[in-house]
């Protein structure tokens, strides 16, 4: 019976200890990207499949979890573009499409929170700083129907109540004390 229970320990440990070094590896890769100088760039690029991205020095708000992500071994097109071919009418409208497009369903903010709402751990919105965690993803409202999307890391505010989000909303990869600088509308872990 002692076998069993210290087996189940150690399985627990290591998967435990498996989710902090993915948290701490996202975290790390969100905050290496603010080393790249990445103009601000929402063009549509055809890209490759699997594995695609648009060009390095270019990107949006998406192109930073995407790249977070692809940095951890996890790629997001692939991902996105294999559950929206099985479950395109669950996925938002906005655009009119008809059908999937591996060029850009992975680089829309409403696509990807239907995917982490699908595929990851919906986690509390709230204004309490303790309920973020790096390596969760938020999704804020802009106004006027833009939405917007980040990570948390593992570095604090200067007051050290927040973490720091890596995120880009026009000035490239970017790290920033701005949790709650606009509505939060999701909050998401995906390991």
């Amino acid at each position: 019976m002692k076998k069993i229970i210290l087996i189940i320990l150690i399985i627990i440990s290591s998967l435990t200890y498996g989710q902090e070094v993915g948290v701490q590896n996202l975290s790390d890769a969100a905050i290496e990207l603010t080393r790249q100088k990445v103009t601000y760039d929402p063009s549509y690029f055809s890209i490759n499949y699997p594995n695609g991205d648009i060009p390095s020095d270019k990107g949006v708000c998406t192109d930073v979890i995407i790249r977070a992500f692809r940095k951890t071994g996890i790629d997001l097109q692939k991902e996105v573009h294999e559950d929206m071919k099985s479950n395109f009418n669950l996925y938002p409208k906005n655009w009119g499409l008809k059908t999937t497009d591996k060029n850009i369903d992975h680089r829309r903010v409403p696509n990807l929170m239907k995917f982490f709402e699908r595929k990851g751990t919906v986690k509390v919105k709230s204004t309490n700083p303790s309920d973020y965690k790096p390596g969760d993803i938020i999704c804020w409202n802009l106004s006027g129907g833009i939405t917007h999307i980040g990570i948390v890391v593992k570095r604090k505010s200067s007051d050290n109540k927040r973490y720091l989000i890596v995120h880009n909303i026009g000035a490239g990869q970017v790290l920033e004390d701005c949790m709650f600088d606009f509505r939060i509308i999701g909050h998401y872990r995906y390991d």
